[in-house]
């Protein structure tokens, strides 16, 4: 195998390669890390007993994506409140043509989903991603983590439960969720208390993540009285350089603010039986910057 082809096996397989670490880690820069650790060991490996490159990279990057999240937990614990996956931009496109796969690629990349993700094992969440987000066979899944096919299985059954038991309980009309999303950001940035209060399931709760760099509250606010208040506060102290839009993030639709180009602040919304359940929110900058640098680029 020459390096040019080799180079090209890499870059063929590099979308999957970050959409797996993404969703083990939660984080584009850790997910790209690891992307580039396994480029170097797949340069300087000897290729010629390859046989599956695809399979091969794959296995290289969830065994580390496992090692980097085990060395990450003890990091997340020390975390100034609560702790939220980083927003992604997610435009599955050509390569991904079955609308059917697209749902399950954008399910598996919510936020309710990898929120729930970070209460798996680091062995649970791997199986989890390759099995249920990309449809590895249980075989190669027990040749990737080095355990039985009995072993993966029982540990695919448990993370499956465990997500099942935690995640929306109900599939969201994507046409639903955008409507109020909108309604959301229309009855938050308007100052209307009651709209915004019709929209919130009564235990709602809101999870604001800003890593201790931005005003945010730093325990989780419940019942729809309070978060209502907050996001009311939140709406009356908008500034008037602040841009608010509807774009798609994590497979949804979501709400970003700009100011001056950058992305201040994201809220993203799980529904069920219409109402909003959960209100995200990231005023991390450390993870919006990236959002910023995309924006940026496709304005030219």
């Amino acid at each position: 195998m020459t390096a040019d082809t080799a180079t090209d096996l890499f870059e063929e397989s590099r979308p999957v390669l970050t959409g797996v670490a993404y969703r083990m880690l939660g984080r584009i820069a850790d997910a790209e890390d690891v992307v580039q650790e396994a480029w170097l060991r797949w340069s300087s490996a000897g290729r010629e007993d390859v046989r599956e490159p695809r399979a091969f990279l794959v296995r290289i990057t969830t065994r580390l994506a496992i090692d980097r999240l085990r060395h990450l937990q003890s990091r997340r614990e020390a975390y100034v409140g609560p702790w939220l996956p980083e927003p992604v931009v997610t435009e599955f496109g050509p390569s991904v043509p079955d609308t059917a796969e697209q749902a399950v690629l954008a399910d598996s990349v919510s936020l309710a989903v990898l929120v729930v993700l970070e209460s798996l094992s680091p062995l649970e969440r791997a199986v989890f991603v390759l099995r249920e987000a990309f449809g590895f066979p249980y075989a190669e899944i027990a040749v990737t983590l080095d355990r039985t096919e009995a072993a993966v299985r029982q540990l695919a059954g448990r993370a499956k439960r465990h997500v099942e038991e935690r995640k929306p309980r109900y599939d969201v009309d994507p046409a639903v969720r955008r409507d109020l999303t909108e309604r959301f950001l229309s009855a938050a940035s308007g100052g209307d208390f009651e709209k915004l209060l019709d929209l919130l399931a009564p235990d709602v709760r809101l999870v604001s993540d800003s890593g201790g760099k931005s005003k945010a509250p730093r325990r989780i606010i419940e019942t729809a009285d309070k978060v209502s208040r907050f996001l009311f506060a939140v709406g009356r102290d908008m500034s008037v350089e602040m841009e608010a839009r509807i774009v798609e993030l994590n497979g949804g639709p979501a709400v970003a603010l700009f100011i001056d180009g950058n992305v201040d602040t994201v809220f993203q919304l799980d529904v069920e039986e219409g109402f909003i359940q959960c209100v995200y929110i990231v005023r991390n900058p450390d993870k919006l910057s990236g959002l910023s640098v995309n924006w940026a680029a496709a304005r030219g």
